[in-house]
């Protein structure tokens, strides 16, 4: 619908154009407000389905980690070790394609990999055209299929961004996009303290979240975010295809 409107508008334009520019203007100002809106914001669903939350009747979350590997790897993977915690590295491929040993290594450690882009394009994923989108989408495939023996069947977005090309290209790849609950905003902040207390208020049973590895910062708010969730009673997971769910 919102991209038939979006077609639709430049000929709109041209019909309106001579009894009232204004109406013309507006109707194709309208038109690329509501194709921008979904493509630049996070876990709208304008466009397709993007996963938001799993279900579940235990108090437990997902943690996903994005932009791996990195050489802070083997901490974070000790890390989870110490508090008992299995989740998701979304990597890039060109990282994955450098260090295998250390996708190798998250998998050897009980946790699951995913695809996060082959070269995480985050000032230009948004406007790419289908083509590129399905290389991004394929060369990451191919780097983690010939890494791990198995083809990845999650995909984050960089940034959280799409376009529409993204989920026609995922529908015929048997993919899905992961979006989340609660993120820690820990690529631009680095204040533990301050990246709990933002998280936090939307945690709740089923909730996915996002944080990254591979800053200075990193390992710190991984281990306070860890110990908040656990003062809180919450485990962390990785749930299977069945449970999740866009909202």
């Amino acid at each position: 619908m919102i991209l038939g409107f979006a077609i639709a508008a430049p000929f709109a334009l041209i019909v309106l154009w001579p009894y009232s520019p204004v109406a013309g203007i507006g109707v194709l100002a309208l038109s690329h407000a509501l194709l921008l809106y979904p493509t630049l914001r996070p876990n709208v669903q304008w466009l397709g389905p993007v996963v938001t939350r799993f279900a579940t009747d235990r108090k437990a979350v997902w943690l996903t980690i994005d932009d791996g590997p990195t050489n802070d790897t083997p901490a974070v993977l000790d890390l989870f070790d110490r508090h008992g915690v299995r989740a998701t590295f979304f990597v890039k491929g060109v990282l994955a394609e450098r260090e295998p040993q250390l996708v190798r290594m998250i998998l050897d450690r009980g946790h699951s990999i995913a695809n996060h882009s082959q070269t995480h394009p985050s000032a230009t994923f948004w406007c790419l055209l289908p083509g590129r989108v399905a290389h991004e989408i394929d060369t990451c495939n191919d780097v983690l299929a010939a890494v791990t023996g198995s083809t990845p069947r999650w995909f984050r977005a960089p940034v959280g961004h799409k376009n529409p090309a993204v989920h026609p290209a995922l529908k015929r790849r048997g993919m899905r996009l992961i979006g989340w609950t609660a993120r820690g905003f820990d690529a631009v902040m680095s204040d533990p303290a301050q990246i709990v207390a933002r998280m936090l208020p939307k945690v709740e049973p089923g909730a996915i979240l996002v944080l990254h590895q591979g800053r200075e910062h990193s390992l710190r708010v991984l281990e306070s975010v860890l110990v908040a969730l656990k003062e809180r009673g919450y485990e962390l997971v990785i749930p299977d295809d069945a449970q999740l769910r866009a909202a």
